[in-house]
């Protein structure tokens, strides 16, 4: 069927359901399908037809490798299709919600691998729809984040802003997105989250975390309530907050940032000394490490990773 079909490369809706019939008997192995697409359409004929198949075909598993198929292809034409899906994509449609799901999100994440700002309508309504799945929310989120587009910020510092929000990740989600825009507005919501009344923190731990990591990508020279924040953050009660606080800091323009970082050398925990090593050798190089393997209160396990890290850098230099 599939040779005669691609050899006189009619794009009509008898070749849709043709390959609909032909999707039938494949069950759930698609690979002859597109590979008979593949070798013998070229790219803007790929492009139409999937498009149409898209449209017309309703097998989930089909869907799956479709949209991954178009993430591939990422012909500009085929962005208004999955923007299309996303908006008309109903659960009705579908016997299992499950499906529902996975097909959207799927598809949310190939849009944004266009990088393309007609998106962002779509997926802002996706972000800000409280009725809709969390896992839509989260793919929106993160898909806003790649594309870019400031003009998704506010929408983006709502949603992390939102104290009321149901799901936790979507706020998590929300947070990193503004952390790969790196705008600035971002700043000024992040450090009221983290200088939050203690029992608020404790209990968003891993927000806390996302967001002095998107902190990191954000430019906070001069702001003082960051950097007091960050400090701060030094002291958190989770050893994951301590240690990207500290990355934050090592990549800052802070002026006592060696001073800051040298102090968690002493901490507790020896994954935050041992990451706490590091980030002082990328401040102070190897002059740094020779100082803390001089200094008779550092512990046995920072002097370790010291002399680890000199041994590494030694055998790079003479490669």
């Amino acid at each position: 069927m599939l040779g005669y079909l691609m050899s006189e490369k009619k794009l009509s809706s008898e070749i849709i359901f043709e390959i609909g019939d032909e999707i039938k008997k494949s069950q759930d192995n698609f690979e002859s399908v597109f590979a008979a697409l593949k070798s013998q359409h070229d790219r803007d004929e790929l492009c139409e037809i999937y498009s149409k198949l898209l449209g017309e075909i309703k097998t989930p598993n089909f869907l799956q490798r479709l949209i991954k198929e178009i993430d591939k292809l990422r012909h500009t034409k085929n962005l208004d299709d999955l923007i299309d899906f996303v908006m008309d994509c109903d659960k009705k449609d579908f016997s299992d919600t499950g499906e529902y799901i996975n097909l959207k999100v799927l598809c949310i994440k190939a849009i944004s691998s266009y990088k393309d700002t007609k998106a962002v309508p779509v997926l802002l309504y996706c972000l800000n729809d409280k009725n809709g799945n969390y896992k839509f929310r989260l793919a929106a989120a993160e898909a806003l984040g790649k594309i870019g587009d400031k003009n998704a910020v506010e929408s983006l510092i709502d949603v992390v802003s939102d104290e009321n929000e149901k799901s936790v990740y979507v706020r998590e989600s929300a947070a990193l997105a503004l952390g790969m825009i790196g705008d600035k507005r971002a700043l000024d919501a992040f450090v009221s989250i983290l200088k939050a009344k203690k029992s608020f923190l404790n209990k968003f731990t891993f927000l806390k975390e996302r967001i002095i990591e998107a902190l990191n990508k954000i430019d906070f020279t001069g702001n003082t309530r960051a950097v007091d924040a960050l400090k701060e953050a030094l002291c958190d009660e989770s050893a994951q907050v301590r240690i990207n606080a500290m990355e934050s800091i090592m990549n800052s323009s802070i002026d006592e940032a060696a001073d800051l970082i040298w102090k968690m050398l002493y901490d507790s925990d020896p994954e935050v000394r041992k990451n706490a090593v590091a980030a002082f050798y990328n401040l102070e190089g190897r002059d740094g490490l020779i100082k803390l393997l001089s200094d008779e209160t550092i512990s046995a396990d920072c002097k370790e990773e010291a002399q680890d890290i000199i041994l590494e850098v030694e055998d790079d230099e003479d490669e």
